[in-house]
């Protein structure tokens, strides 16, 4: 039988202050550290040591201490047992913009193609399995502690912008949403996409856009009007461009994945969460959207993502109901290009989150709704 454990370990001087105040290594789970040789105590007893560096000697005294090592895989192009989030500088490390396919000269794209290998697999090598998961938990824990920070530092919450990536930066919706990511980031909310472009980076690009002046934010607007075919190194010279031009510290969080890694992680969140597996990343992605999730136009992901989100509302699968904003009425009323909205009035009729639905063109009201309408904990 697992009993709950101490909170992993990732800081080299925090795991020498704790053997230091308890005179013993037993039961640790230590992340990512090098073992220093200094560190003598022999009686690791229920320790678990992921991905550390290790001598041979410190290694020997650790088993028979009664500690677990998981050694470090090798031949992979990525870290299994991360410590941190990704930001772009990580992702985008090896980039070439004259490259015939820019993307795949980065770290970003090698990921995505060691992954394609195994895509259509019935059995995915167990290594290969192992190393994907873990690194989907580790990215877990390194999201939980941004969330902790950010709800330490503000009191709202995290709101979700979904929709389309196939929006394109010349179109006005990209504007409006834009305008809200910035919107909401000032009010002092978490920001979160799903890293994509299209719907996903406006929101992230208003998010960074916070801290300057409301001009800037079309200026940035019209410099990425230049090309909006995500495929193309023009699309992502415009993106730097901007980052170079506004350069900002305001924190917004993207949620991609490598199921759709052909598409560009966008390039204006702060902190990366990206992860393997699809259906853990979406179900996440909306469990941590406490303070409501706005829906602009999108397609067959987009409207997935709606029921996903209405399942966890209609059950109170988190002890958290959240508001639902559909941003585009003639996309999601009766009569739309896709009508879900009478389909989920229907479902929520009788249920607390009934009052959490609404829908608009404007996104001001959006943004209204979601600052007057807090979630409710039930």
């Amino acid at each position: 039988m697992i009993t709950p454990g101490p909170a992993l370990i990732d800081d080299p001087a925090e795991l020498e202050r704790v053997i230091a105040a308890n005179g013993h290594a037993r039961n640790l789970v230590v992340q990512s550290l090098t073992i220093p040789a200094t560190i003598t105590t022999e009686d690791w007893s229920g320790s678990t040591l992921l991905g550390c560096t290790i001598d041979n000697g410190s290694a020997r005294r650790i088993i028979a201490g009664g500690g677990a090592i998981f050694p470090r895989f090798g031949g992979l192009p990525f870290q299994p047992f991360r410590r941190e989030l990704y930001d772009l500088d990580e992702l985008m490390a090896g980039y070439d913009p004259d490259a015939a396919a820019p993307l795949d000269t980065t770290t970003d794209g090698a990921i995505y193609r060691h992954q394609l290998r195994y895509r259509h697999d019935e059995e995915i090598p167990i290594l290969e399995a192992l190393a994907q998961r873990i690194h989907d938990h580790a990215i877990d824990h390194a999201l939980r502690e941004l969330l902790v920070e950010h709800h330490a530092n503000s009191e709202h919450g995290v709101v979700a912008v979904m929709g389309g990536h196939a929006l394109q930066r010349v179109d006005p919706v990209y504007r409006d949403i834009a305008w809200l990511g910035r919107a909401l980031a000032r009010d002092g909310y978490l920001v979160t996409t799903g890293g994509g472009p299209g719907a996903m980076e406006a929101a992230n690009l208003g998010a960074w856009m916070a801290s300057h002046p409301d001009p800037a934010l079309d200026d940035a607007i019209e410099t990425l009007r230049v090309e909006s075919d995500y495929h193309t190194a023009a699309y992502l010279a415009a993106g730097f461009d901007v980052r170079e031009r506004y350069p900002s510290d305001e924190i917004s969080l993207a949620v991609p994945t490598w199921f759709y890694g052909h598409e560009p992680t966008n390039q204006f969140a702060s902190h990366i969460a990206k992860y393997f597996a699809n259906s853990i990343r979406e179900d996440g992605l909306l469990a941590i959207a406490t303070s409501g999730v706005v829906y602009a136009p999108g397609s067959a992901g987009t409207t997935q993502e709606v029921f996903q989100d209405a399942t966890q509302n209609h059950y109170n699968v988190f002890g958290v109901i959240s508001p639902m904003v559909f941003l585009g009425t003639g996309h999601w009323s009766a009569g739309g290009n896709l009508p879900v909205l009478p389909l989920l009035e229907a479902l929520a009729a009788d249920k607390p989150y009934a009052d959490l639905i609404t829908i608009t063109d404007d996104p001001e009201a959006a943004v209204e709704f979601i600052r007057s309408h807090p979630p409710i904990e039930a």
